[in-house]
């Protein structure tokens, strides 16, 4: 048995994007755009975020693996391909519900909302999340 396991977030991408087509739903994934090799049209992100939308519909060659999530899609009639790392996927749900899932940090994955702590201070714990949840806060986007 092995104590280090392969990070989750791949496999639930998949699963839930398959869930939210089965149930005839379009799949929307709320992307952190600031963080390193984010790949996205930066004239459609909002407040350092983008949701893309993933259906079939609307992208080619949809890839979800170990590293990231990439395809190619059309943004005001431009071809452009995407690519985004995991770590960068905030949420994925359910354009017509809000139905999905909000990531989390992993172990052993940088959390994007805690910046490194200065040196000498990494013995102290640090200050807990005002919102009680420890996640990323969504809001809706029309």
């Amino acid at each position: 048995m092995t104590d280090k396991m392969t990070p989750s977030r791949p496999y639930l991408m998949r699963a839930l994007n398959e869930w939210i087509l089965d149930n005839d739903c379009t799949p929307y994934v709320l992307v952190d755009a600031g963080l390193p090799n984010v790949q996205v049209p930066e004239d459609y992100v909002n407040n350092g975020q983008i949701v893309l939308n993933i259906a079939p519909s609307a992208v080619r060659s949809l890839l979800i693996n170990q590293e990231g999530l990439s395809f190619n899609a059309r943004f005001g009639g431009v071809p452009m391909d995407i690519y985004v790392p995991l770590i960068a996927i905030l949420a994925i749900y359910a354009k017509e519900n809000g139905q999905g899932m909000v990531f989390g940090s992993e172990a052993g994955a940088p959390d994007p909302d805690d910046p490194p702590p200065p040196p000498g201070k990494a013995d102290k714990p640090s200050k807990p999340d005002p919102s009680g949840s420890g996640r990323p806060s969504l809001k809706v986007v029309k």
